[in-house]
């Protein structure tokens, strides 16, 4: 049974991920997204990291997705792109850079050890208390200025990406009212 959850929770991770990179609509790329986030999510459970899990699915898929949707909404999408390219070489840097990244990556999973420590598979801390229930209580003692400065971080970048969206776009004019003030 786990072999056949496995690959199914594999076959959607693979095919929604194709669909986050083969969309043409933003909107339907970060869909794919969730689906793989989900997928992902699975994946996670069968490993008995119930705690990677269920932050997959709240922070990425609920959190991030909401967040990639909502700035692509505020950037308007359905405007026609530029199809000529303003740096010319941008492309074969980014084909290269693509290159070397691919090679590190292959290096990576060629090597027995890419961390310099073995790992084994099942719940990592073992005592009385579970790993959900460490981790929290790392979380909320020894890192809680880190987890509070990260969320008010957070809530800063969205207020300024919508400061910068309702400035106005350059080359358009603000519409107006019958009694002549802007919307």
């Amino acid at each position: 049974m786990e072999t056949v959850v496995f690959l199914l929770a594999a076959t959607a991770a693979v095919v929604s991920a194709l669909g986050v990179v083969m969309a043409r609509n933003p909107v339907h790329s970060a869909l794919s997204l969730v689906g793989t986030l989900f997928a992902v999510a699975v994946l996670f459970v069968l490993q008995e990291a119930h705690f990677l899990a269920a932050v997959q699915v709240i922070v990425y898929a609920g959190a991030v997705v909401v967040l990639f949707l909502f700035v692509i909404m505020l950037l308007g999408v359905d405007r026609h792109e530029m199809l000529d390219d303003p740096l010319p070489f941008q492309r074969p840097l980014a084909l290269a850079a693509g290159a070397v990244a691919l090679f590190g990556l292959l290096a990576l999973v060629g090597g027995t050890v890419a961390t310099g420590g073995f790992s084994a598979r099942g719940p990592a801390l073992s005592g009385s208390e579970g790993n959900v229930e460490r981790i929290a209580k790392s979380l909320f003692t020894d890192f809680i200025w880190p987890f509070e400065i990260t969320s008010v971080l957070l809530v800063i970048a969205v207020v300024g990406a919508i400061v910068l969206v309702r400035e106005g776009r350059p080359g358009e004019a603000e519409a107006e009212d019958g009694d002549g003030a802007p919307r």
